[in-house]
């Protein structure tokens, strides 16, 4: 019998191949689709993204942070940042060399293979923060390709095809106006350049000389991508500062619905409880201690209502640190709007009595427990409905972290002016009545820098203060080479010891909730009598998966520290 010559020329009826598939601009984004799961939001049972600072110096949770403590001394067979990152990275590749068989207006295609570059970006940056340099794939492989043996790159080679892959984002996307709701957008791009350019710009500075630093230092360049990135963004005047006129406007900022007329808000993901989408936050901010609590080191750290740090301000004493309603007083109120005091509003309730704070949640188990006294009120919402079934919107992008970007590079550079200061972190404390940072700021005593200038410590503090219990502390701290704010320290509490809370949880002192010498909550005493265990010559990177050096023969290298 003979057959036709096209016979054998028929597409795979098992798969889709993109002959069939990419036909419209819709064809692409429904594949894009996939992506939008990947962004850190609320999820289940938890606070969200409040909790999100568990693993860093502003909260204490109850199952203690193995990373700090430096007891992860075997590198894991697998890791699912590494092959979860690869494989959604696989996916975007496969996106980009298929997408042109698609027709339809190119300013839309354009815009969607923005989306592709601008997830691609966030994939590997992911893995750099994790593992440092890794390898670097920008095409699909096949079981037989080379490439599947290839080596790690430098991580400031890798940091650069970061941003070369934003540029391209940045390109291709429109502005968030002409974009459609709930999708990448051009400001997300240039957001999300300026936070790896300043991860990296100040990683590769204070990491010289380590067994972490960039085969060359190229900090320069970096920070000042960071800033222009952030300039770019801060000119283009598409976003700005919520302000609901009220005192409360920061804490106000954080429990909203529906964050489609909050300028401030880049980018948030919706719930609806209709659709099945909603999640638990309600339940645990501010209702209970939530499993953790804000540390003393991160309350220590909001300066008094005259601009001065309290070590040397007039407007505080240190009497206050034995009362939650004197804790905040003559503060940076953003202090008020984070940490519960009594007489908070927890839930306004129709026909009922509403909810105050009266008391830190002690008498509950470990899943609701408060573990230093400071209770999350950041996040909350005094709204009854969202008690159970929470529909409050999580925050992804947000205007005011661009502005500190912008703040740091250029201090960092050195070229920081008042006129920065002004239009950046001084926006930010004139928000909730906070006197100006000036360029020569005076100085703390205690600042959590010796090493650096006056005014780095305050914008690093202003960054803390501002961003507190939004997941960006950890990243923080190891991009500064912070270990002397890890090793040796315990994350403490409130001074209940001689408080005016002490008669009232006498029976639990010394039991559940465990004190110090000095009468602070010191949650972690027994389990680290010596305090963390951080290894500075290992912990800033975690282990390469033992998988991918046995599967490459050994092309892919070992993290330092965990040979």
């Amino acid at each position: 019998m003979s057959c036709s010559d096209d016979l054998l020329d028929k597409l795979p009826e098992d798969e889709i191949s993109p002959e069939q598939y990419w036909k419209t601009p819709n064809d692409l984004a429904l594949f894009l689709n996939q992506f939008y799961t990947t962004f850190p939001v609320h999820n289940g049972w938890n606070g969200g993204i409040f909790e999100f600072d568990n693993n860093s110096d502003n909260l204490a949770d109850v199952s203690i942070n193995t990373r700090f403590v430096g007891s992860n001394n075997t590198a894991p067979t697998s890791d699912g940042t590494w092959n979860g990152n690869y494989s959604n990275i696989r996916n975007v590749n496969y996106y980009l060399e298929n997408s042109a068989t698609a027709e339809g207006p190119d300013d839309l295609i354009n815009a969607y293979n923005g989306e592709a570059y601008f997830f691609r970006a966030m994939f590997y940056f992911e893995l750099l923060q994790k593992f440092g340099g890794v390898p670097y794939i920008d095409k699909v492989l096949n079981t037989d390709s080379p490439e599947l043996m290839s080596a790690r790159i430098p991580r400031n080679e890798l940091a650069t095809k970061i941003i070369e892959d934003l540029d391209r984002a940045i390109a291709g996307l429109q502005p968030k106006a002409s974009t459609e709701a709930f999708r990448v957008h051009r400001g997300m791009a240039l957001a999300l350049k300026s936070n790896v350019a300043l991860y990296e710009g100040t990683w590769e500075k204070y990491h010289e000389g380590t067994p972490f630093a960039a085969p060359t230092n190229e900090s320069t360049k970096f920070l000042q991508w960071a800033a222009d990135a952030a300039e770019t963004l801060i000119n283009e005047g598409n976003y700005t500062l919520y302000n609901n006129g009220e005192e409360n406007t920061y804490w106000s900022l954080f429990n909203k619905v529906d964050y489609s007329g909050v300028s401030e808000v880049m980018f948030w993901k919706k719930y609806d409880t209709s659709e099945g989408v909603d999640h638990r936050v309600g339940h645990y901010i501010p209702q209970n201690g939530a499993g953790t609590g804000v540390t003393k080191s991160l309350v220590d750290s909001y300066l008094s209502i005259d601009g001065l740090p309290i070590g040397v301000s007039l407007l505080y004493s240190s009497s206050q640190e034995s009362s939650l309603s004197d804790i905040v007083v003559n503060r940076d109120p953003r202090l008020a709007q984070t940490i519960a005091t009594p007489g908070d509003l927890i839930t306004e309730r129709a026909g009922n009595p509403d909810i105050f704070f009266d008391y830190p949640t002690f008498r509950e188990n470990n899943e609701v427990v408060s573990t230093t006294g400071y209770q999350i009120y950041k996040g909350g919402s005094t709204d009854e409905a969202q008690r159970t079934e929470s529909t409050i919107g999580a925050i992804i992008y947000r205007y005011a972290e661009v502005l500190l970007n912008y703040a740091e590079a250029k201090a960092e550079l050195g070229t920081l002016t008042q006129a920065d200061l002004d239009n950046t972190v001084n926006l930010l404390r004139a928000r909730v009545g906070m006197p100006s940072l000036t360029l020569t700021p005076v100085a703390d005593p205690n600042k959590a820098f010796p090493e650096l200038s006056d005014l780095i410590n305050e914008i690093r503090r202003e960054r803390r203060v501002e961003m507190a219990l939004e997941g960006k502390r950890f990243d923080d701290l190891m991009r500064w080479k912070a270990d002397h704010l890890i090793i040796g320290k315990r994350h403490q509490g409130f001074k209940i010891v001689g408080s005016d809370m002490e008669s009232e949880f006498a029976d639990l002192i010394g039991s559940s909730i465990l004190v110090n010498d000095e009468g602070y909550i010191d949650p972690y005493i027994n389990a680290l009598p010596t305090g963390f265990g951080f290894n500075p010559n290992r912990d800033y990177l975690s282990a390469i998966p033992s998988e991918q050096i046995v599967l490459t023969g050994g092309v892919v290298t070992q993290n330092p520290g965990w040979e």
